[in-house]
């Protein structure tokens, strides 16, 4: 239950579980925070075990992914999944690492990637792949120099390094975004003000209702670090514009505050958001197929560029 809901050891010692547990199973003996902690890591030990007799017993080549991320505290973080085929021709995802880095310096992370190969006893690596960032280029060379001499590199490492093509998906949409940022924004600017408060959002349901509009699909504000999401900001917004129209009429400081910071959204804007929604879903699309992790992608990869080479050609 702890690991499942991601709960905090301390939960066990909250009053309202105890008084749960003793109504639901009296004679149930709780542990402390301090034996919850010990249980976990000592899960966490024996699936290592496992894990490490299944690279060594049940696969030949491992591909690995890798990626950094930081934190709100500034920290630093790389996680490295290792991807492999075992003896009965399933695909196996595993989490190898996620540790903290003193650095983006290319070199410091071959040095961690390094490590945990070591750690994990993984001898043969087929590919790693990682995204367009330069330093990656090092890490790779790093990492290339370090496993040639020992024999573990299909071709001395030539197909080592693989590019993420959600990556070079999310740089292409995220530039194109900028060509229709006004639109967007004033489009953001409409859906945010109607979020902000339980009230405005209900009046919005209602003028939803009285519109006679058969999407089921709720206002959603975007990231603006995922496009995806201002894909699917922007597919529920124009399936309910007429929503927009009449909320205008029963909330006077609508189009006010709106036309104080992002602008309200005209006629054109709308327009525009339709075409570019239609056109990101392509993208969309392209990026639920290949970010999948329970099957292989790398066969489609070159159907999927070329379709969208097409696309671009054709705009």
């Amino acid at each position: 239950m702890i690991v499942i809901d991601e709960l905090p050891f301390k939960f066990v010692e909250s009053e309202g579980f105890k008084k749960f547990m003793f109504v639901a199973c009296p004679r149930f003996h709780i542990p402390s925070r301090t034996t919850m902690t010990k249980d976990v890591y000592q899960l966490y030990l024996d699936e290592r075990v496992k894990i490490k007799q299944l690279l060594r017993s049940s696969c030949s080549r491992v591909c690995l992914t890798t990626d950094t991320w930081t934190s709100l505290q500034r920290v630093n973080y790389l996680c490295i999944t290792a991807h492999f085929i075992d003896n009965d021709w399933k695909l196996n995802k595993k989490i190898l690492n996620v540790c903290p880095i003193s650095s983006h310096k290319g070199e410091s992370i071959g040095m961690v990637i390094e490590k945990c190969l070591l750690t994990w006893g993984i001898d043969k690596l087929f590919t790693v792949t990682v995204n367009n960032a330069s330093l990656n280029d090092v890490a790779i060379c790093y990492l290339r120099k370090k496993l040639n001499p020992r024999g573990g590199l299909v071709q001395n490492g030539k197909y080592l390094h693989m590019i993420c093509m959600a990556d070079i998906v999310n740089l292409i949409v995220v530039e194109g975004l900028k060509e229709m940022n006004k639109s967007v924004e004033r489009i953001r600017g409409a859906v945010r003000y109607v979020r902000q408060s339980p009230a405005r959002l209900q009046k919005f349901k209602e003028c939803v209702v009285v519109e006679k509009i058969e999407c089921k699909k709720m206002l959603c504000l975007n990231v603006c670090t995922r496009w995806n999401s201002t894909y699917l900001m922007l597919d529920t917004a124009q399936n309910i514009e007429r929503a927009f129209e009449r909320f205008e009429e029963q909330d006077t400081n609508f189009r006010a505050e709106l036309e104080r910071e992002e602008g309200w959204p005209s006629v054109d804007d709308w327009t525009n958001v339709r075409d570019l929604r239609d056109f990101l879903e392509h993208f969309y699309e392209v990026t639920l197929r290949i970010s999948g992790t329970s099957y292989a992608t790398s066969n489609n990869f070159f159907d999927e560029l070329s379709e969208i080479d097409i696309l671009l050609r054709d705009a």
